[in-house]
């Protein structure tokens, strides 16, 4: 399928409900809903998800990740995942992503069995956990098998731009059966080199920006977390600008 043959729909990653009323207000076509963005996505909150639900008017899709770190998860984690998903559902997410792998990286077919059928013929995102799977046509094979409505994926590589090849790769072997979600580093710059390598109809990204919290100046040295981590006055948040950009260079090359 030609990408340029209809819209070409931009999901924009959030993590607050601030970021999602700016994705909508930037053109987005649906927003991932996480928490702690610098930690890759985490579960958001009920709260988070409720709000979102009755300011926004496009899908959401809820990330389901329990913790930071790999992808391998022990049985409480899995009880845990099992009920955000029904929390998440309840409460109006559109579909969840989600990615549940073995140690050796392969597909925990099992657990996202379970997640599947826990979505009742919603959405079912597997995501980029797909990039560190050892055998991806596999693991592809695998996830059609399962019916997931997509896979994000940057082509096992760090980022979309370099993994081009590999996603159009993807996009040609799933030949139409999953939908291949580029996703990975995309943005304004990146975009059309993306869309001309690949041939995909929808793209990720997040289009952060840095915003500042001055409340912990007196005391710029404390740190409240991870003693590496960056500093405690600043935190990732939805760029408009970004978001309008991109929408725009999408809507162009829809026409192109």
């Amino acid at each position: 399928m030609n990408a340029t043959s209809k819209k070409l729909l931009l999901e924009v990653c959030t993590a607050s409900l601030e970021d999602c009323l700016t994705a909508q207000t930037g053109g987005a076509d649906r927003v991932e809903l996480n928490a702690a963005l610098a930690l890759g996505g985490l579960t958001p909150s009920l709260g988070l998800l409720r709000e979102a639900r009755r300011a926004l008017h496009i899908p959401i899709i809820a990330m389901i990740r329990p913790r930071p770190a790999g992808f391998c998860y022990s049985a409480s984690d899995f009880l845990v995942m099992q009920r955000d998903v029904e929390l998440a559902l309840a409460n109006g997410a559109d579909g969840v992503a989600f990615g549940i792998l073995r140690e050796d990286g392969s597909i925990n077919r099992a657990y996202c069995e379970q997640i599947v059928r826990q979505a009742e013929g919603r959405e079912s995102v597997f995501h980029r956990a797909f990039d560190v799977t050892p055998e991806p046509i596999a693991a592809l094979d695998q996830l059609i098998d399962l019916g997931i409505t997509r896979v994000m994926t940057s082509g096992q590589q760090s980022n979309a731009h370099t993994g081009a090849e590999n996603i159009a790769r993807y996009l040609w072997h799933a030949a139409g059966r999953i939908q291949i979600l580029p996703a990975g580093g995309i943005n304004p710059f990146t975009l059309a080199d993306i869309l001309a390598r690949t041939g995909c109809a929808q793209v990720h990204a997040s289009l952060t920006t840095m915003k500042r919290d001055s409340s912990t100046s007196a005391h710029p040295s404390l740190r409240f977390g991870n003693a590496a981590a960056a500093s405690e006055d600043r935190y990732l948040t939805t760029s408009l600008e970004a978001v309008q950009a991109m929408r725009k260079l999408l809507s162009r090359a829809a026409t192109a």
